[in-house]
């Protein structure tokens, strides 16, 4: 038999907040992260804004930050969402549960990225008569002024190995990095490690930032950001029929999966239960999601199965909704295709519009949302809605929050590379 898997503690540092409550309740007010970019002079950049944390302390949630001195920002936002997610589910200060069975899944991005450094190094080795870099002149600049230990955080898997040795999480330890799904993708992943009995207790969630010159580079050369200088907090418009691009975010969301009975017996608080996990690629191009959707319907269709069930059970989708022409317009028509007449009657709303997309993060912190959502009881709406496309019919919860009562949530991640991934968390009910 299955195991059943709850989530029993949440923690997030984003740009509306570094708690859950903080950003839950920014949402609701419709608030905005996104501003001007103040990591790195933007200046000359087609993008000049991103939705960057503010006033970020790691000091603020551990008790020892130099030990996380040669960390980037990928592991310490983590570090400060699994310290809250953990304290949440009470299981810091020598909780008594089986460490070999507390596992680690994460989908973090890439860590340090030395920008400024490694601009000084290529120009004192550039050779101006041939247009090169001289190697000699850059190794030995590198290896004089490079840390080491600064240089290993480059690696996706060093955030899971640091919450693991800083917790003292002996299980299973993985990191993902699918694109935009992979926060989902790793809870997703995880949910199955404690169904099948590897693991107790996951870790799990995302982390990640890409607000400096190489990120924000890569994406104006795709086309795929927004370039609204002159209103950044309007920028994000998913839906909408002016939308030309999403912003980008950074951040942290972190949630303590758990199998049933485990939490149960040691009287854990349960927020929810996560009932569907559904994975797909498109196979089609490594930017674009496929025109008629079929990722993403097998995907959204996957979870359905998985969970067991209805359509007409999911009360509220929150939707990968990243504000560009054609994601939003294919996840409208996947929606439309999986639920049919129905999907008319479900509200469905884009968090973007107010956190930026927090790219490997995005999904983990849209869960957490989408756990709030049952909790609270009200919708967050799709801010900047203001143009209707034909493309994009259904009830985007325009611009307000909404009072209603939702019992079964999906929460959909759609990434580059074709990576589809859907979540469905619902009730916990005995």
């Amino acid at each position: 038999m299955r195991r059943r898997v709850v989530i029993t503690g949440m923690g997030a540092v984003t740009p509306l907040g570094h708690s859950v409550k903080e950003l839950y309740e920014n949402q609701l007010a419709g608030k905005s992260g996104v501003d001007f970019i103040k990591n790195f002079d933007a200046s000359t950049f087609p993008t000049k804004f991103a939705a960057e944390l503010k006033d970020f302390d790691l000091a603020r949630f551990v008790t020892d930050p130099s030990r996380w001195k040669y960390a980037g920002p990928n592991a310490r936002f983590a570090a400060a969402a699994a310290v809250q997610a953990l304290r949440d589910g009470n299981l810091l200060d020598g909780a008594k549960v089986d460490r070999t069975r507390f596992g680690v899944y994460l989908g973090s991005g890439e860590g340090v990225q030395d920008f400024p450094g490694m601009t000084r190094h290529i120009s004192a080795a550039f050779k101006k008569e041939n247009y090169s870099v001289n190697s000699e002149i850059f190794i030995k600049l590198g290896t004089a002024h490079y840390d080491p230990l600064t240089e290993y955080e480059q690696e996706m898997h060093t955030t899971p190995g640091h919450l693991a040795e800083h917790f003292d999480l002996e299980g299973p330890n993985y990191n993902c990095l699918t694109a935009c799904a992979a926060s989902s993708q790793a809870i997703g992943e995880a949910l199955e490690l404690i169904r099948v009995g590897d693991a107790d207790l996951m870790v799990s969630g995302g982390s990640h930032s890409m607000i400096h010159p190489f990120g924000v580079t890569g994406f104006n050369l795709l086309t795929a950001l927004s370039t609204n200088n002159s209103d950044p907090k309007k920028a994000s418009r998913p839906f909408d029929a002016t939308r030309e691009g999403f912003v980008i975010g950074e951040g942290a969301g972190m949630l303590i999966l758990e199998e049933l009975e485990h939490a149960k017996n040691r009287g854990a608080r349960i927020y929810a239960e996560l009932t569907g996990y559904g994975s797909t690629a498109d196979a089609f191009r490594l930017t674009d999601s496929h025109p008629e959707g079929r990722g993403a319907i097998a995907c959204i269709q996957g979870a359905l199965k998985d969970s067991g069930l209805p359509g007409d059970a999911i009360g509220y989708i929150n939707a990968h909704g990243t504000s560009t022409q054609v994601n939003d317009r294919v996840e409208s028509l996947a929606i439309k295709q999986v639920f049919g007449p129905q999907a008319y009657k479900i509200p469905v709303s884009s968090t973007k519009s107010m956190l930026g997309h927090l790219i490997a993060a995005a999904g983990a912190v849209e869960l957490i949302t989408s756990i709030m959502t049952i909790q609270r009881g009200v919708i967050p709406p799709t801010i900047n809605y203001e143009n209707a496309d034909p493309d994009c019919d259904l009830d985007y919860v325009p611009n307000v929050a909404r009072e209603k009562k939702v019992d079964n949530v999906i929460s959909n991640s759609f990434g580059f590379g074709g990576q589809n991934v859907s979540l469905i968390v619902s009730r916990y009910r005995g």
